[in-house]
């Protein structure tokens, strides 16, 4: 057994540790799920505590399942979706008339709009 911290790993975690897993088998320890709930400003009762504490450690599980995937000959995508632009495309057209924005404007200061103050 080897140490890491509070955790006790065995050969074949150490194993997978060294493989450069980012996540090996794990069970949170309740100070790790109080820590996780300091950062969060969370408050929980001991019933919350012990819920999330089983359900953060599956969820890490899982994550541990995923990496035993190959994946190596699967590209990096950020969306399984096609990428397509449901924008239309820019068009550079005249702007709008300075005349016609002064005129709708309540104040102006020679090519500035006037506003009213908002900070004192």
């Amino acid at each position: 057994m080897h140490r890491d911290g509070d955790r006790c790993h065995s050969d074949a975690n150490q194993e997978l540790l060294n493989r450069h897993v980012i996540i090996a088998p794990m069970t949170l320890t309740l100070g790790e799920v109080e820590h996780i709930a300091e950062l969060a400003r969370l408050h929980l009762t001991e019933a919350e505590k012990a819920r999330y504490r089983q359900q953060l450690s599956a969820i890490l599980d899982y994550f541990d399942q995923l990496q035993t995937l190959d994946t190596a000959d699967i590209p990096p995508t950020s969306s399984v979706l096609p990428a397509r632009s449901v924008l239309r495309a820019d068009q550079p057209r005249p702007g709008l008339d300075w005349e016609d924005l002064r005129r709708n404007a309540p104040d102006t200061d020679g090519s500035q709009f006037r506003v009213p103050l908002v900070l004192e």
